[in-house]
């Protein structure tokens, strides 16, 4: 079995976001354990207009383009790890919008979150496995939650991430278990595909 090849999802488009460094940071981490074929995925070089299809992706085609090749992202990929703001004690419209646009390509595979904000993300990642759980994804348990005080010194550039013990062994801890999961479920959708050939 090859490597799973897993997604590091930004899940925030707008000007001057924080997601870009917890997304580069648990990229790194995730590289350097060599047991991924890691890449990021930025929202915005999918321009998504707001979900605005006749009919959910889990019954027909789409016809906007940039969905299309959004759901090829989405289906070449093992598994997602999500960073995640939190507005008003949820997920960014964006990133709801971007799990709106797929649903199949989702199946069977684990999702992960990175959090940020007041309470690290907490509330719209409880959110987000609500929403993993209806697309067929597997949502660990592990996850990473940077706090406000964590936050604030980043933002200030006071801290690095990398350099913030108790987030950095968060970090390992999902990490193991989303590699787990990533291998199971890979090798899981293999067998099938493979029987579903043979038969």
């Amino acid at each position: 079995m090859s490597k799973p090849k897993i997604g590091v999802v930004i899940g925030s488009t707008r000007e001057n976001r924080f997601g870009d460094k917890p997304a580069q940071w648990i990229f790194d981490l995730a590289k350097a354990r060599g047991d991924f074929e890691v890449e990021l995925v930025d929202l915005r070089d999918y321009p998504l207009p707001f979900f605005e299809e006749q009919m959910s992706p889990a019954w027909g085609p789409s016809k906007n383009e940039t969905a299309q090749l959004w759901q090829k992202k989405v289906a070449s990929l093992d598994g997602y790890i999500f960073t995640v703001a939190e507005y008003n004690r949820g997920p960014t419209a964006v990133l709801k919008n971007a799990l709106d646009y797929a649903y199949n390509e989702w199946n069977n595979k684990p999702a992960a979150f990175v959090g940020y904000g007041g309470v690290g993300g907490a509330r719209a990642v409880e959110q987000l496995r609500l929403h993993a759980v209806e697309l067929q994804m597997a949502p660990i348990r592990a996850g990473v939650h940077i706090l406000m005080p964590d936050f604030v010194a980043l933002m200030k550039g006071e801290a690095k991430l990398g350099g913030i013990p108790h987030l950095e062994d968060n970090a390992k801890g999902m990490l193991d278990q989303f590699a787990w999961w990533a291998k199971a479920l890979k090798n899981a959708r293999e067998q099938d595909a493979g029987q579903a050939k043979a038969a």
